[in-house]
């Protein structure tokens, strides 16, 4: 497959890879149900590296937007790193020049149960009626990005996304695609925590730490919480990227 040139910046400063990421695309879209399933509901993909400064949030949300051009829905874009989360900032930053800034929040609960867990918060009080978590649409395009209310948060308190099948559920029935990008393992298991609800999970390393035996081992950490791996994509800081296609063996 052809290469594709990696962010050569940290995370903060997103870089744009649409036009480098075709043979990714490609390869998922061959998922079931992408493009919307027959009962109604998308098609989830989370983008997991072990450790920071491997281009995973550049990666997912360029992919993210990539879907949304095609999607007849939405697209959803959430970051499950909920205290950094860098996606709103970008997209404020002219991250992507051809569509325009995020526009106005609305409540992501969808209706139920929030998708976080609240740590230092007063006994009772778990955060639903403030609606902590928030979803932008990217004026003109069909992107959804979610970022938390930090506002909102109490003196104390930390949000963490938990395991909320049903959470997942909704956003799949209102979007065509549901993109993850989660923390780099390091840092949060929020990546394996809900890898059981993704239809996938594309791992990202750096070329510098891609020892097969490490990346064979993060496949193991998902698969054996319940997830699928689709494949891995190899940033080289220098230069460039290649994403390989469904890891075999072990």
């Amino acid at each position: 497959m052809r290469q594709a040139a990696a962010p050569g910046k940290a995370e903060a400063g997103l870089r744009d890879l649409r036009g480098e990421l075709e043979p990714l695309r490609l390869a998922l879209a061959r998922l079931p149900g992408t493009g919307g399933r027959a009962g109604g509901t998308g098609c989830a993909v989370q983008f997991l590296s072990a450790q920071p400064g491997a281009g995973t949030s550049s990666i997912a949300a360029s992919f993210a937007l990539m879907a949304a051009a095609r999607a007849r829905r939405y697209a959803w874009l959430v970051g499950l790193d909920l205290t950094a989360s860098p996606h709103l900032a970008a997209f404020r930053a002219g991250f992507a020049g051809d569509c325009g800034p995020p526009g106005q929040a609305y409540d992501a609960s969808l209706g139920g149960l929030p998708a976080y867990d609240l740590a230092g918060s007063e006994r009772g009080d778990a955060g639903h009626g403030r609606k902590l978590l928030a979803v932008h649409q990217i004026e003109g395009t069909r992107l959804m990005v979610t970022q938390l209310r930090t506002e909102r948060l109490k003196p104390g308190e930390a949000a963490r996304f938990a395991s909320r099948p049903g959470w997942w559920t909704a956003v799949r029935r209102a979007a065509d695609w549901v993109i993850a990008d989660a923390p780099a393992l390091s840092v949060s298991d929020a990546g394996l925590e809900v890898a059981p609800e993704m239809d996938g999970t594309v791992l990202v390393v750096a070329a510098e730490a891609a020892r097969p035996r490490h990346v064979l081992a993060l496949r193991d950490l998902v698969e054996a919480r319940g997830g699928l791996v689709l494949g891995i994509v190899v940033n080289r800081l220098a230069g460039d990227a290649m994403f390989f296609d469904r890891m075999m063996g072990g």
